[in-house]
């Protein structure tokens, strides 16, 4: 029940962010962010994989949050790989925690607290919570509720490969530059986002749809492949300034022909060969990590960087 009462409290922060957003009344940020707990998988050795996400109730605020009692798992080490930077809004399927394979009933809690407010997430291995590719595939907006595609169901997630070191030591302002190669099987098949996209696409300028930047909207998503990277954990006080801009990671609304944020959110080009390249600089010292993380449209995987940052 209580976890029930919980993805009910998600979703009407999600509505009511949504609605609020129309009326241009958005709260841009001081609101909480939610922990939600997604679902579990059994591992092949008998443990088992609790998966978990959350939602940031600001519409542009990111916030950091370093593992500790604000952001801290119980029982057990607070540090289970959790984020500590997070972004605006909904962001599904996040991280997975692995527990023993003799969990039994008990619940691993997620507690977070910004802006004064504290929410927790509570992860368990009922049955009603077992998920699968095809879960994913149907919560990220790739396929509709109810709909049995057998090519879809052969999907396999996107291959995410570093170019050059994942873990990096660089100074304070210096740029450095990550990059990944990031592949597919090609399912799904590219479909195009439809609405008010498609229609001002060309006055965009743009030729190739999958340009569009991949709002994660969970009715009447985009599929084919693309790459963003992504902060995921930073140094207390630190700011990680990524170029270019790139393709938001986190469920968005659409952004209309007329909307001063279309042009900016237009994402990249596939690269040729599928390398997929940014440039990071931080402006504090600490140890950070960075995600490239690459979606077909239906499934994710994410590759992370560790960058220490000297004075």
């Amino acid at each position: 029940m209580r976890n029930f009462i919980a993805s009910l409290l998600v979703a009407s922060a999600v509505c009511l962010t949504a609605g609020v957003a129309s009326a241009q009344l958005t709260y841009n940020s001081g609101q909480p962010v939610s922990p939600a707990y997604e679902g579990w998988e059994k591992n092949p050795d008998g443990t088992y994989k609790m998966l978990f996400g959350y939602m940031n109730a600001n519409w542009e605020e990111e916030i950091d949050i370093p593992v500790g009692p604000e952001n801290g798992f119980a029982p057990g080490n607070p540090d289970r790989g959790q984020p500590t930077h997070f972004y605006p809004r909904r962001n599904r399927f996040i991280f997975w925690v692995t527990v023993p394979a003799d969990w039994g009933e008990k619940e691993l809690i997620w507690t977070v607290t910004a802006n004064g407010k504290t929410y927790k997430a509570y992860g368990t291995l009922k049955q009603d919570y077992e998920v699968d590719n095809m879960v994913f595939t149907s919560e990220t907006g790739a396929i509709g509720a109810g709909v049995s595609d057998p090519e879809i169901r052969r999907n396999t997630p996107p291959v995410v490969e570093a170019v050059g070191d994942t873990v990096r030591t660089v100074k304070v302002g210096e740029p450095v530059v990550l990059s990944a190669k990031i592949t597919d099987d090609g399912i799904p098949k590219v479909r195009p986002r439809g609405d008010q996209d498609d229609r001002h696409a060309k006055d965009w300028g743009i030729k190739d749809l999958r340009e569009l930047p991949p709002y994660q909207i969970t009715v009447g998503s985009s599929t084919g492949l693309w790459g963003s990277l992504m902060v995921y954990r930073a140094a207390p006080g630190g700011h990680v300034t990524v170029s270019p801009d790139q393709p938001k990671t986190w469920e968005d609304t659409r952004a209309g022909a007329n909307s001063q944020w279309a042009p900016r959110w237009v994402a990249p080009k596939p690269p040729a060969e599928n390398k997929w390249t940014a440039t990071a600089t931080f402006d504090t010292p600490g140890d950070y990590v960075l995600w490239w993380h690459g979606s077909d449209g239906a499934l994710t995987t994410d590759l992370p960087f560790r960058i220490k940052v000297t004075k």
